[in-house]
């Protein structure tokens, strides 16, 4: 089923240990349309910070309650590397925080987000034990090497605000058409 971005503006973030703050915005992916990040205000109105919060962490959404679970924790966020979201996210800031987290790189691989067609297939055993899991692990290890070196080969990455692209006009080669006014969304847990 899709959805509308506009519609999970305010969607309270819940991590494994507590609230951590409300959807203020998305960026995507001009060249594959992927949504890459979730932009999440913490904090009260006084000490109020904004964070990315990857796909990758999100689970199954609550539509009704208007709350993204996301499997991480509230004190990895509050550590989380700071973003300023009046300026581009360039590709070393998203290797920091990927790094911090311990998520592989989406630009290394074929695929829309690495070796796979949804954020959730990146992390696919690396939480499991035995031998399938030291090699998922050293598979992730050696993307983020492949990724990293191709990062400095391709440049910053093409990411843009949701809300900035709101009311953007649409032509076509013989005229206007409109103009924005949301983004529809898939599955961003990425599952099914």
């Amino acid at each position: 089923m899709l959805h509308s971005i506009k519609d999970l503006e305010g969607f309270e973030i819940r991590a494994s240990d507590g609230t951590v703050g409300h959807v203020k915005d998305f960026y995507f992916d001009d060249k594959s349309w992927a949504v890459r990040y979730l932009v999440v205000e913490t904090g009260s109105w006084m000490s109020s910070r904004k964070v990315l919060i990857s796909p990758i962490a999100v689970d199954h959404p609550d539509w009704a309650g208007r709350v993204m679970p996301v499997s991480i924790t509230t004190t990895q966020v509050k550590n989380s590397p700071d973003i300023d979201t009046d300026k581009p996210v360039s590709r070393q800031h998203e290797m920091q925080y990927l790094g911090y987290y311990g998520y592989p790189y989406y630009w290394a691989g074929d695929g829309l987000w690495g070796h796979g067609a949804f954020p959730g297939m990146m992390l696919m055993g690396l939480g499991e034990g035995g031998s399938d899991a030291a090699y998922r692990h050293a598979q992730a290890r050696d993307s983020q090497a492949q990724a990293a070196g191709e990062a400095t080969q391709n440049g910053d990455p093409h990411l843009r605000s949701c809300n900035a692209l709101m009311n953007y006009h649409v032509a076509a080669s013989d005229g206007a058409m409109g103009h924005v006014q949301g983004h529809q969304l898939g599955r961003l847990d990425g599952v099914g």
